[in-house]
């Protein structure tokens, strides 16, 4: 059977200062403070559309489009429409990463209200409604398009939508990237859609995953990132123009589900961090009718909700922490996390407010910025402003603490499903010291960027060096060990590899991908039984990946009837995953019926045609 690499990527006496240094792609804009400080209070709008449209790009920078100020930023539609929209400048996203982050967007939710703290081990709960599932019941015909897996409909945001289409090539995950589509591809279906629907009350969301690394511009570009960006802004032209062109009664909610971090603060990419290039996002809306206006006032995510069920007509779910953003008003303290870093890697985990001009990191070292004079956030001043750091500090919710307090216990394993959360690969712990601060341990997630750029070159001495280097320095560290197996794996060393991975289960430091692979790695080594037995637990949750891998050791140790059976159950939550299909395909072609097994076959090279099925 194929093998599938993939890898989920306030002691307020301490006083750090900030980790300053940008990254040779950090954009002029980044830096240069507001012009003025924000009003205490915005006047109210009104606002009545019959239409909405949600754009969410990936992994994009608040800095890096020509409205936000970036010379080198080649972004005409998307400056268009900021020009004839409001323009939030200092909007924020309360997560890192993409799936928490898009749940907080269409729950109005906060990440602890709604459980859903990372893109790995956690599903969307049922209980809250979403926008979708919300206007649906309003009679809005309701529709998203989906680039990326964080985002796959086995996650659960799906719900509310008559057509989620998340047809991105499956089984192509490398280690440094998951499955993807172009935003081309996605914006053609969307815009389809969207005029299929004229005429009626629509609720749209698209997605473009684009900006996330690796960056690979469509064209040559001598700053990727930025080729990327443009890239997203000519993709999104078909949709934007003829609404901004015309008179159609619709609201365009445009934003990002985070930045990144390009260098800032040490930090490659994003997930670790929540400084402003990562934790701030662009954020425009636009109405026919709606004046042009810049606003200085901070918004979250979790105002978009409240903002856009008003703008159609309808009262938002009870209970939210948002405003609408149109209503006038003060906003109040804006909570954040970054929780990646904890539950993969056992670092501390990083939990903070922006209220205001200021923002606070909590951490075991902990940072204040003015971010308002110093966006860059180079100064810390959680010494001198320590009744400033005090003060933010209780505005922290006490529900939002990780582990929480009310599931940190193991007899309350049940109940924390019952938030979203399916296993993390750190070990369990509930205190963290300066060691666990993640300033202090950057440097090797740069090592692991290292690592897989050395296995995607062949390198597998120098890969495996690297990774032992960070096991050496911090041997709770999940991921790691994942990758030492998939770098063993791919020298042929079958049995060092589920040595390793023996090793992370038995520390607790074992992802559910871990866990897959070693059922996967033990079944190819004639071990049935106990690959079975590892399986069994994830393929209960019903992720449709591990009943993926269950069938495949079932069918390894010959019970064809058993893994037809939890390959069903892996095609009725995935029905387009080519490897289901191909594992399907080889358990027909072991009870002797070729035809089934070549019509499987057939569809399994449909849906990926770079498939081997060798």
């Amino acid at each position: 059977m194929r093998r599938t690499s993939w890898l989920t990527v306030l002691g307020l006496e301490l006083c750090l200062g900030a980790c300053g240094a940008e990254g040779p792609a950090a954009r002029e804009a980044a830096s240069a403070p507001l012009a003025e400080p924000p009003p205490a209070v915005e006047a109210a709008v009104e606002l009545a559309v019959d239409s909405i449209l949600l754009v969410t790009v990936d992994t994009l920078r608040h800095d890096a489009l020509g409205f936000a100020g970036n010379p080198r930023a080649a972004t005409p539609t998307l400056d268009r429409l900021a020009a004839g929209g409001v323009v939030f400048e200092r909007a924020y996203a309360h997560n890192v990463v993409t799936l928490p982050s898009h749940v907080n967007i269409l729950t109005g939710l906060l990440p602890y209200q709604h459980g859903v703290r990372d893109n790995s081990g956690f599903v969307v709960p049922e209980a809250p409604p979403t926008a979708a599932s919300w206007l649906a019941e309003r009679g809005f015909a309701t529709a998203a398009f989906v680039a990326a897996y964080p985002l796959d409909e086995s996650f659960g945001l799906d719900r509310g939508f008559a057509l989620y289409d998340d047809r991105f090539p499956k089984g192509t995950e490398r280690l440094d990237a998951v499955a993807e589509r172009r935003g081309d591809e996605v914006v053609a279906l969307a815009t389809a859609w969207w005029r299929e629907h004229a005429g009626g009350r629509r609720f749209l969301w698209v997605h473009l995953y684009d900006p996330h690394a690796p960056y690979e511009p469509p064209r040559p570009a001598s700053d990727p990132y930025l080729g990327e960006v443009t890239a997203v802004d000519g993709y999104l032209a078909p949709l934007l123009d003829p609404v901004l062109g015309g008179d159609e009664s619709v609201l365009v909610v445009f934003t990002a589900d985070h930045g990144e971090a390009l260098g800032d603060h040490g930090e490659l990419t994003h997930g670790l961090f929540a400084y402003e290039a990562v934790l701030r996002v662009p954020l425009v809306l636009w109405a026919p009718g709606l004046a042009p206006a810049r606003r200085r006032d901070v918004a979250g995510h979790v105002d978009l909700l409240p903002t856009l069920a008003a703008a159609a007509g309808v009262e938002p779910p009870a209970g939210l922490p948002g405003r609408d953003l149109l209503a006038g008003g003060a906003p109040g303290p804006l909570y954040f996390e970054a929780l990646t870093a904890t539950l993969d890697r056992g670092w501390a985990p990083l939990r903070g407010v922006v209220d205001g001009e200021h923002k606070l990191i909590q951490l075991p070292l902990p940072e204040l910025y003015d971010v308002v004079a110093d966006p860059a956030e180079r100064v810390n001043l959680v010494g001198e402003r320590r009744d400033v750091a005090r003060r933010l500090a209780a505005a922290l919710p006490e529900e939002s603490a990780w582990p929480p307090r009310r599931v940190a216990t193991t007899a309350d394993e049940g109940a924390l499903r019952d938030l979203g959360y399916l296993g993390g690969s750190a070990p369990a712990r509930d205190s963290w010291g300066v060691a666990d601060d993640p300033k202090n341990l950057v440097h090797l997630d740069r090592k692991m960027h290292e690592a897989i750029d050395r296995l995607h070159r062949g390198l597998l001495a120098e890969a495996e060096r690297l990774v032992r280097e960070v096991l050496a320095e911090r041997g709770d560290m999940g991921p790691a060990y994942y990758y030492l197996a998939e770098i063993l794996l791919a020298g042929e060393r079958v049995a060092e590899a589920v040595a390793v991975m023996e090793r992370a289960r038995d520390l607790e430091a074992a992802s559910p991908a871990l866990l897959r692979q070693l059922g996967l790695s033990l079944s190819e080594t004639g071990r049935f039984a106990e690959a079975v037995a590892v399986l069994e637990p994830l393929a209960a949750e019903g992720d449709p990946r591990s009943l993926n891998a269950l069938g495949s050791a079932l069918s390894e140790a010959g019970d064809q009837a058993a893994a037809e059976r939890e390959l069903r159950r892996a095609l009725a939550r995935d029905p387009d995953d080519p490897e289901t299909h191909a594992n399907l395909a080889l358990v027909a072609l072991r009870r002797g019926d070729a035809r089934q097994a070549l019509a499987l076959a057939s569809r399994a090279t449909e849906l990926d045609d770079g498939l081997s099925l060798a």
